[in-house]
């Protein structure tokens, strides 16, 4: 890619397009397009029609997407699956009908079986029965991996697709029932602390500028906002409960070095002939996709832990194993991606202590 190509980057505005779009800039690229939802809605197959027809990008990125945690993923599932296939549809639909140069989709590794041998890696996709909390969710990425597979198939496309682990950092969604586990986390034990020291302008801030589904706002009392904490997210005064048992084990990713990985790919690997080739030389064959993550895992429990060291939080952490724990095991094996030249730079625990920075900051 040159310093001027048009390269459009759908969800610029989330955690990984905004990452990505970052990084972007900061290696020179000027030419740089993005549409926030409301200048571009992606399900409306005749409005991304006509934004390609007028901005006709060279390079499409496409980390837009409805994302979310086990509880966004299990009470709406018609949502996860008609929406990102929808969107996916629409934008590597009008990319191979504009003829981009490059398009880079950008999946999850909820796309691998639940029992996947670990570490999963790419060889295990559609070997078994996927985890069925975030099914809906994972078959909208498969077919946008197939998707892209089938047109460098049939059409010679250049079209690579990207597996992140579970991403956290800048611009994250810390919504107490939407967001991914990392971000909920940071959040709640944020707000455990608060309570637990009696900082009840802190708490009162962090509720006005990241209001609660629950009909809370910065102008409610301390003792309703409190009482909706503890009966509806298990936040108490010397306690806090998260979901599940603690034991799942997960793999996390900074996202500007997931961004940095995605960039990487852009301008350092194509699709040649169905096999993934580097400018180095390096081929990987029968291949468009590779896992993007660390090779590392911890337990929730060893998670929320650091986040409470980070945090300062000195109260009681338990876990309620009512609640489902996802896939057991989620560990990747980067090693395809290692081959191609790129390894992650941020380990978690600076990650965390990074993430409740900008949290604080933001």
């Amino acid at each position: 890619m040159n310093r001027d190509t048009k390269i459009y980057v759908a969800g610029h505005h989330g955690l990984v397009g905004s990452a990505i779009w970052r990084s972007l800039e900061q290696k020179g690229y000027v030419n740089l397009v993005g549409r926030s939802h409301s200048e571009l809605d992606l399900m409306d197959p005749l409005a991304v029609k006509d934004f390609f027809d007028s901005e006709k990008p060279e390079v499409v990125i496409l980390a837009a997407a409805l994302v979310g945690g086990i509880m966004a993923n299990s009470t709406r599932p018609a949502d996860f699956i008609f929406q990102n296939l929808q969107i996916q549809q629409d934008v590597i639909g009008e990319a191979f009908r504009h003829e981009v140069k490059k398009l880079l989709f950008l999946g999850s590794t909820c796309i691998y079986p639940r029992l996947a041998a670990q570490p999963m890696s790419e060889e295990c996709l559609l070997t078994s029965a996927l985890e069925p909390t975030n099914e809906p969710y994972a078959l909208s990425k498969i077919a946008g991996l197939k998707m892209c597979e089938a047109f460098n198939r049939q059409y010679a496309t250049n079209y690579i697709a990207v597996m992140p682990t579970n991403l956290y950092g800048p611009n994250d969604n810390f919504d107490l029932i939407g967001s991914h586990v990392l971000p909920a986390i940071v959040r709640k034990v944020h707000l455990a602390k608060c309570i637990m020291e009696g900082d009840d302008e802190a708490l009162l801030r962090d509720i006005a500028h990241r209001p609660l589904k629950d009909n809370v706002s910065a102008t409610s009392s301390e003792a309703d906002v409190k009482s909706i904490l503890a009966s509806r997210y298990s936040i108490f005064d010397s306690h806090l409960s998260l979901w599940g048992s603690g034991t799942p084990l997960r793999e996390f990713l900074w996202s500007e070095d997931m961004a940095d990985a995605c960039v990487y790919m852009l301008e350092h690997v194509d699709v040649d002939g169905g096999d993934l080739l580097s400018d180095t030389g390096v081929r990987i064959s029968n291949c468009s996709f590779v896992n993007v993550g660390t090779g590392i895992e911890h337990t929730i429990g060893q998670v929320a832990r650091m986040v409470a060291d980070v945090v300062g939080y000195r109260g009681e952490i338990r876990f309620d194993a009512s609640k489902p724990d996802g896939t057991p095991r989620k560990l990747t094996n980067p090693s395809r991606l290692h081959a191609l030249g790129w390894r992650h730079k941020i380990e978690l625990e600076d990650g965390i202590r990074q993430l409740y920075k900008w949290y604080l900051e933001n």
